[in-house]
């Protein structure tokens, strides 16, 4: 009898145990495992597709820039050859505008010498009309206009009135300090010493920088000369030989001034 409660009690013990263990082992869900698969794969699908939009976007963008950077080595090429071609414009330009300043001073000179009277007779060049010149012409047009009148017609007179006007028309131009010096000479040529010096003085005074300046000094001891003022010619030729003792025009202030200095 207690041999069969023992064996009861044994039977009854490993199925309590049997149904605990049983009770806590984890439940795999099979299905849902198939789910979490999925949507792992969609996810990498994703990514996927978006490393490769990526990829792709900075293939563009550098393709974009290397384009940019072809076109900016073109232009930059262009702009080196405009540069080179301006500067060969603008060098031909001096060139152009030195030869002109050198057959304007012959013709000017000669007319002086060919002048019939020791002192030409005075023209009131303020008296005369300028209605011939135009307020429309470019200021390139004035003063070739202005020359011209000079180098091809020798129509001195009015190409005082043509100088004048370019000058009270074009006060900042880039020629103003050439049209004041001729049209001093000009005048000088014609006997109005007060009126050349007035822009022979221009020349002096307020364009420093011009090319022009030594043979403005140059014409302002002449007129000093020409007016017997001894004292103020010798002080000028003496300043055009210490500032541009190099100059063309100190050179002929040279014999000048030593005529003086006897």
């Amino acid at each position: 009898m207690k041999l069969n409660k023992v064996l009861f009690g044994m039977m009854f013990t490993a199925s309590a145990v049997s149904a605990l263990a049983v009770a806590k082992a984890p439940v795999i869900d099979v299905n849902s495992n198939s789910i979490d698969s999925a949507a792992l794969t969609e996810q990498l699908t994703n990514l996927s597709r978006k490393l490769d939009s990526r990829n792709k976007a900075q293939v563009n963008i550098q393709r974009q820039l290397d384009q940019l950077q072809t076109e900016v080595n073109e232009l930059r090429g262009v702009t080196e050859l405009h540069t080179h071609q301006l500067g060969q414009v603008l060098e031909r330009q001096r060139e152009l505008y030195q030869e002109i300043d050198k057959r304007m001073s012959e013709v000017l000179e000669t007319a002086s010498k060919n002048a019939t009277t020791p002192n030409p007779p005075s023209v009131d060049t303020n008296a005369i009309s300028d209605a011939g010149y135009s307020d429309n012409l470019t200021e390139n047009e004035a003063y070739d206009r202005a020359l011209n009148l000079v180098l091809k017609d020798k129509r001195y007179k009015q190409a005082i009135l043509e100088f004048k006007a370019f000058n009270k028309n074009f006060p900042n131009s880039s020629y103003a300090s050439n049209a004041h010096y001729w049209l001093g000479q000009l005048l000088f040529n014609q006997g109005e010493l007060e009126q050349a010096k007035q822009e022979f003085d221009v020349v002096v005074k307020k364009h420093k920088d011009s090319s022009k300046r030594p043979d403005a000094l140059l014409k302002l001891a002449m007129v000093a000369q020409k007016k017997n003022d001894a004292q103020q010619a010798i002080a000028i030729y003496q300043q055009l030989l210490k500032e541009y003792p190099d100059s063309t025009a100190a050179k002929l202030a040279k014999p000048r001034l030593e005529s003086l200095s006897k």
